[in-house]
C-alpha cells in the first residue's frame, strides 16, 4: 500500500468523512543524471551565495519575494502557517455540477481518496449519490500550504479528487466561441463523414510509449556492447494543394480497412497525397520481446528511477558553480 500523501476529512454538509489522500498518477518518464564527461563523475548541485562566496546549508536558506528588481520581502515558515487556510485539514464541498461543466483544460492533478475505518458507510453513500445524479463536487484542499481548488469524482471503484486551475493560470479562454471557418459544405461533409469513419471506443491498453520503450531498448543494447541501430523514417515530400482531394482520398483509404494514425498512400501518376493509416496494436506476445534488462535493474514500479548513490566527499578545494538537476527524457 502507497503512503498517504494527506490525511483530513470530507465535508459534506453536516457530514464528515474521515479520508486519506494518494497520488493517483506516477511519472514514468526515463530519468538521466548529469555528469562531467571527461571522468563520468555526477555533477554536484551547489547552493551558492555570490555575496558571501560561500555555500549555504538548508537551514540559511530563506522565501523571498520579489516586489522590485532586486529588492524583497522576507517570507518564513511560521508567517505561511499563519495564513488563515479552512480547507487546511478538510475538504470542504461547497457545491455540485454536471460532469459536462468543467472543461478537462480546469483539470491539473489526480488524486483518490480512501476511506479511514469509521468512514466507510458514508464514504460509500457519498459516491453513490455523486453516481446516481452523474455530478461532480466542487471543493477546495491545502496541500503543500497552497489551497487548492478541486473536484471529486467517481472514477471506476475509486472516489478521484482532481485540483483545478483558477481561470486566470489558463492562457486561453474556454467560453470563447469558435469563429466561422472558411471552408465549403462538401470539405465539411467529408471530413464530418471521415471522422465517423475512424470513430471507435478509447482503449487505452492500445497505446504505449514507444519513445521509453526505443530509449530503454537502446540502454540495454549500450550495456551489452551491441551497435546502436537507426531506423529511417522518410517523411513525405509531396505537399497536398487540394484539400477535398486529399480528404477523398483519406475517405477512400478509412472505408477500404485502414483505419488509425497517419501514413503514406501512393496514387498514380506524380500526384501525392497524405493518407490516414491507423497503427495495429502490438500483441501480448509482441510485448514480452522488447528487452527490459535495464528497466529490471531499476526499483519495481518506476522505470528510470534510479537508486541513490553515495555523495561523494568535499574536495579541498571550493566547489564549482555547478547547478544541475534531472532531466527527463
Amino acid at each position: 500500500m502507497p503512503r498517504a500523501m494527506w490525511s483530513g476529512v470530507i465535508g459534506f454538509g453536516m457530514v464528515s468523512i474521515p479520508i486519506k489522500l494518494y497520488a493517483a498518477t506516477e511519472n514514468r518518464n526515463v530519468s538521466f543524471h548529469q555528469l562531467h564527461a571527461i571522468c563520468q563523475t555526477r555533477i554536484k548541485e551547489v547552493r551558492w551565495c555570490q555575496t558571501c562566496d560561500r555555500e549555504v546549508p538548508w537551514e540559511e536558506v530563506q522565501k523571498g519575494f520579489e516586489y522590485t528588481k532586486g529588492e524583497y520581502v522576507m517570507i518564513d515558515e511560521e508567517d505561511l502557517k499563519k495564513l488563515p487556510l479552512p480547507s487546511k485539514d478538510t475538504i470542504d464541498v461547497s457545491s455540485f455540477c454536471s460532469t459536462e461543466e468543467v472543461d478537462p483544460i480546469y483539470f491539473e492533478k489526480h488524486y483518490y481518496l480512501e476511506p479511514e475505518k469509521n468512514g466507510k458507510r458514508p464514504f460509500d453513500l457519498f459516491m453513490k449519490a455523486l453516481v446516481e445524479k452523474n455530478m461532480l463536487g466542487i471543493a477546495s484542499i491545502t496541500l503543500r500550504t497552497k489551497e487548492r481548488l478541486c473536484v471529486l469524482r467517481p472514477v471506476g471503484a475509486h472516489l478521484v479528487m482532481s485540483t483545478l486551475l483558477y481561470p486566470d493560470e489558463l492562457r486561453i479562454d474556454p467560453s470563447e466561441d469558435l469563429p466561422e471557418p472558411r471552408v465549403t459544405k462538401q470539405e465539411l461533409d467529408m471530413a464530418t463523414n471521415l471522422i465517423d469513419l475512424l470513430s471507435e471506443d478509447f482503449e487505452p491498453s492500445k497505446y504505449e510509449d514507444r519513445y521509453r520503450t526505443a530509449l530503454m531498448e537502446m540502454i540495454d543494447a549500450k550495456l551489452e556492447g551491441q551497435p546502436i541501430k537507426r531506423e529511417k523514417h522518410k517523411a513525405d515530400k509531396g505537399e497536398v494543394v487540394d484539400l477535398l482531394e486529399a480528404l477523398r482520398n483519406s475517405v477512400s483509404t478509412a472505408r477500404s480497412g485502414a483505419k488509425g494514425g497517419r501514413s503514406k498512400a501512393k496514387t498514380a501518376g506524380d500526384e501525392k497525397v497524405v493518407s490516414i493509416e491507423k497503427r495495429p496494436a502490438k500483441s501480448a506476445a509482441e510485448k514480452k520481446k522488447t528487452p527490459r534488462t535495464a528497466a529490471k535493474r531499476q526499483k519495481a514500479g518506476g522505470i528510470g528511477r534510479l537508486p541513490k548513490t553515495s555523495t561523494a566527499k568535499k574536495p579541498g578545494k571550493a566547489p564549482a558553480k555547478a547547478k544541475s538537476k534531472k532531466r527527463s527524457a
